[in-house]
């Protein structure tokens, strides 16, 4: 059993591990000369050869415990039949959703859309150490729903209007999202994962009254569909604050990943039952070494007498420089 995979399933707080989100990506130079390569992001994700060389990219450079598989949460809703595109200083924008054609997709449609995905995950779990986990990941339903219908205004909060003239068929949708999450997981796991993330990244643009429906419901049922056939799951409601207790205790999942504007201490002190992951401001790593290995050690010091995931509360950004978040990882694990 993989250390990741240990941490989740027995708690054990004697058990360290490590992994970054968007560790496989833009501030590696060995990522960045596929990339340039690759001007269609979308593709370059259904490339499985590719995606898994890239996925092992960080597990050469830097011998992580956990390699997590290179994909876009935003596949789903390209197999799903709306057009994604990556528009650079921009970001993904789709397409206006059409329910019409969001009707004449059946889970075997979606997953065989997907099979370059599942393709990736076994290519690299034959080239990944068996120690290792392989950690697949997939979007939450709110957060899916944020793209599909284009709710997000730009400055980062939700277009309630839009959100409540819309409520109905985006309930609706909602419902079908699960089934097609579910059957997304189920896919990962048998190509050779055996650790799930679960991005709610816009679950903090939620109204608080709203959150329940939309974010601890959703969240849930998947949660529970994996608990079923014992696949561990890492939740990730970022940005909902201290709502971050409602949903652990609503969800209950395997681990929780903080974002950046949680407590630590706070975390230890209310969240119950649950395996803690990351924390840190991944924009620590653009300061001095001596206060990047200071934060570190503070949130390793917090976390000391309970299971703990170091990793941090966002994605790695592409001004990382790859030498500094080396010698991070090497006072992690030299950490007593």
């Amino acid at each position: 059993m993989s250390t990741l995979r240990k941490i989740l399933v027995e708690k054990d707080i004697n058990c360290k591990s490590m992994w970054f989100m968007r560790q496989a990506g833009r501030y590696l130079p060995e990522f960045r000369k596929i990339r340039s390569q690759n001007k269609n992001f979308i593709n370059l994700c259904l490339n499985s050869k590719l995606s898994s060389q890239i996925t092992l990219q960080p597990i050469k450079r830097y011998n992580l415990d956990s390699a997590i598989v290179f994909s876009d949460i935003l596949l789903v809703p390209h197999a799903l039949g709306q057009e994604v595109k990556f528009i650079e200083n921009q970001g993904p924008v789709l397409s206006e959703f059409n329910i019409d054609v969001f009707k004449t997709k059946n889970e075997s449609i979606f997953t065989k859309e997907l099979d370059p995905v599942y393709q990736t995950i076994q290519i690299t779990r034959e080239k990944l150490n068996k120690n290792k986990s392989l950690i697949s990941f997939i979007g939450s339903p709110w957060t899916l729903l944020v793209y599909m219908f284009n709710l997000k205004n730009k400055k980062h909060e939700i277009n309630l209007n839009k959100f409540y003239s819309n409520k109905l068929i985006i309930k609706n949708t909602l419902k079908q999202l699960i089934k097609y999450l579910c059957s997304h997981i189920e896919k990962q796991v048998n190509s050779g994962s055996d650790v799930v993330q679960i991005f709610d990244s816009w679950a903090g643009v939620l109204p608080k009254d709203e959150l329940e429906q939309f974010c601890y419901m959703p969240n849930l049922e998947i949660v529970n569909y994996c608990k079923k056939r014992k696949i561990p799951t890492i939740c990730f409601p970022k940005g909902i604050g201290t709502s971050y207790l409602d949903f652990n205790n609503f969800v209950n999942p395997d681990g929780i990943n903080l974002d950046y504007d949680i407590d630590p201490l706070w975390a230890k002190e209310n969240l119950k039952n649950v395996v803690f992951q990351g924390g840190m401001n991944p924009k620590i790593l653009l300061k001095n070494e001596s206060e990047v290995y200071a934060e570190a050690k503070k949130y390793l010091d917090i976390f000391k007498e309970v299971p703990y995931i170091f990793n941090f509360g966002h994605g790695l950004i592409p001004e990382t420089d790859p030498d500094k978040l080396g010698n991070l990882i090497n006072f992690v694990k030299n950490y007593k």
